[in-house]
């Protein structure tokens, strides 16, 4: 989706806003110009230079359209002049004084009220869009995650969509109102003097093309000043998160320098981009001071030597004139400013737009239970075809039965399991659920019937009681308790003050390893899912936490269909069948004591562990 497409789109449900901010400000344009007009007569009057009209006849249209605007004026003067010789020039002089003032009073008020409706339009949208790239962070396909850095990430859904607000909706109020201001003060100066006008019209094309190509090179260098700030915020979350490790080893200089290195490229960016974006503010400015000059010389001349211009004609073009060098320099710093937003627009644009690699078929199949089983058939993944990761791999998984997946480290034991969970797909082969291929089957009812306990325990930095709650959001109370005694996460929780409800601080920092890695089984077990993967579920706890939660996990997978991975052979004797990997294939598969007898790779694997059968 191109740019301009992608904020028409988010503008459409605020377009209310848009409307009314239009018809205000077509309102406060034409309350500008009359404003300024009404300055002409009591200019007239005090100068003593305004023409006595005759009274006795009142100017009449002549139809023909070019000459409209000198009817009105001729009619407002034929007005004045009615009353100067009723009531007197002083009186007269006070009405007009009063007009104007409240004219301006109004003038400001539908300008207010024109803004005051942008900002609910931008702000509106500005939601909408960070809300957007939000719910595609929560679709997106775990490799995404493997690809980019989280801080820039975090850059772009908040720096840079920070940026969007500022950059492009911050400027609508401008791009709206400054048209409409011009375009009603050139009405204006061609009804005053339409060869002055022309005159000071010359220099607005060299104007524009020179701001064009301010904005241009300012889009470059915001691109790079909002990568570099992605860097650094990728920097300081891996700071925060490795604390310990920067510590112990003595990188804090290291690091230091890295971020160094990252904010100078930031400031050099950042330093470029905003030399350009004032350059054009000046520009404009030193041009408009050029044009009010040779209007000045112009307008000089036809007074001095032609005659053809009254002074208080050539004072209120003056002063509506520069109405439009207002207007016409904030349209071009709005374009600058665009400019720059576009740039952050496109880094966002790039989340939104990332292609699902991981997504429902149109006409994905509902799925609420297990009937027979999984079965991998002939599957093959790899990152780069130069090294695969699973190689023509074959497994069934019967309902209610536990296979548990053995092996050295890379020997594919957990994509497989990111396999099932379809975190990704698999480039060749297929994964069947009851002989349904998964990917025909609607995504999120297939994932509620998986449950999952990884090696490093993802936790929220919430309650106790919330993080277990997410396993199924309905549950009650007693049930949360209960699945918590389940996975002896009860036992500590009585120790604190706050009980359920203390707050465990971000990814858990307050808890050790082994309570964060039960308060996981625990929002696994109240879940309840019929296919639970465990991830090397249990290596974060102790020997004694190790016993307990292994017998809870056994209660918990009988009759259920259950895939374990583990290094820790001692886990998993009581599965089914173990499924020993290398290299992405299979090498042996059976019982524990089935495979002790064959003395074969499990069997090193087993005497590795000093594991004694």
């Amino acid at each position: 989706m191109k740019p301009i497409q992608r904020i028409l789109y988010f503008a459409s449900p605020h377009k209310r806003f848009l409307y009314l901010s239009i018809f205000f400000n077509i309102l406060y344009s034409i309350l500008n110009i009359f404003s300024v007009a009404t300055m002409l007569p009591i200019l007239g009057l005090m100068f003593g230079t305004m023409d006595r009209i005759d009274v006795s006849q009142k100017p009449q249209y002549s139809g023909d359209f070019g000459a409209y605007f000198t009817y009105l004026k001729d009619l407002a003067y034929y007005h004045i002049q009615v009353q100067i010789d009723q009531n007197g020039a002083v009186q007269v002089l006070a009405v007009l004084c009063a007009v104007t003032a409240f004219s301006f009073l109004l003038r400001n008020i539908f300008r207010y009220l024109g803004a005051f409706l942008l900002v609910n339009y931008r702000v509106g949208i500005t939601r909408d869009l960070r809300s957007a790239m939000y719910r595609k962070f929560l679709k997106l396909p775990v490799s995404f995650f493997t690809e980019k850095r989280k801080g820039d990430m975090m850059s772009r859904i908040s720096n840079d969509i920070g940026a969007v607000e500022s950059g492009v909706m911050g400027s609508l109020v401008d791009v709206v109102n400054a048209p409409f201001m011009i375009i009603t003060s050139l009405i204006t100066l061609f009804v005053l003097s339409p060869n002055l006008t022309f005159f000071s019209l010359l220099v607005f094309p060299v104007m524009g093309w020179i701001i064009a190509f301010v904005g241009k090179s300012l889009k470059r260098k915001a691109t790079a000043a909002q990568e570099e700030l992605g860097n650094l915020f990728s920097l300081v979350d891996e700071t925060l998160k490795s604390s310990k490790v920067i510590k112990i080893f003595n990188a804090d200089k290291l690091l230091n320098k890295r971020f160094d290195s990252t904010t100078l490229n930031w400031q050099n960016h950042t330093i470029a981009m905003s030399r350009r974006r004032e350059l054009a503010s000046p520009m404009s400015e030193f041009l408009g001071s050029v044009t009010i000059l040779l209007i000045t010389w112009f307008a000089g001349y036809q007074i001095l030597s032609q005659n053809s211009m009254d002074p208080e004609t050539f004072l209120v073009f003056i002063a509506i004139f520069f109405q439009i060098l207002e207007p016409a320099k904030k349209l071009s710093n709005a374009y600058s400013s665009i400019q720059g937003g576009m740039a952050s627009l496109d880094r966002v644009s790039e989340v939104l737009d990332y292609d699902l690699k991981v997504e429902e078929s149109k006409n994905a199949k509902p799925i609420d239970k297990l009937t027979m089983g999984i079965e991998f058939k002939s599957v093959s993944f790899y990152y780069d075809s130069i090294h695969p990761i699973l190689e023509d791999f074959n497994l069934v998984l019967e309902k209610g039965k536990t296979v548990a997946l053995v092996g050295q480290s890379g020997s594919g034991k957990t994509t497989v399991a990111n396999l099932l969970a379809r975190f990704y797909d698999a480039q060749s082969g297929s994964i069947l659920i009851d002989g349904i291929d998964i990917k025909e089957l609607q995504l999120e009812p297939y994932r509620s019937l998986l449950g999952m306990v990884t090696q490093e325990s993802v936790l929220f930095n919430d309650s106790i009681y919330n993080n277990i709650l997410m396993g199924r959001p309905e549950a009650t109370e007693a049930q949360v308790i209960e699945a918590a005694k389940i996975a002896n996460v009860h036992q500590f929780v009585t120790q604190f003050a706050e009980g359920y409800h203390t707050n465990i601080g971000d990814d858990g920092s307050k808890l050790s390893g082994g309570q964060k890695q039960r308060v996981s089984i625990a929002r696994a077990v109240l879940k309840n899912p019929p296919i639970m993967i465990l991830d090397e579920a249990t290596s974060a706890l102790d020997t004694e936490s190790e016993r307990m939660v292994q017998e809870a996990l056994d209660k918990m997978m009988e009759n259920r269909t259950s895939l374990i991975i583990a290094h820790r052979l001692s886990t998993i004797q009581k599965a089914d069948t173990i499924v020993v990997m290398e290299k992405g294939k299979i090498v042996e598969q059976g019982s524990h004591r089935e495979l002790l007898d064959k003395k074969g790779v499990y069997y090193k694997l087993v005497e590795l562990q000093n594991f004694t059968t």
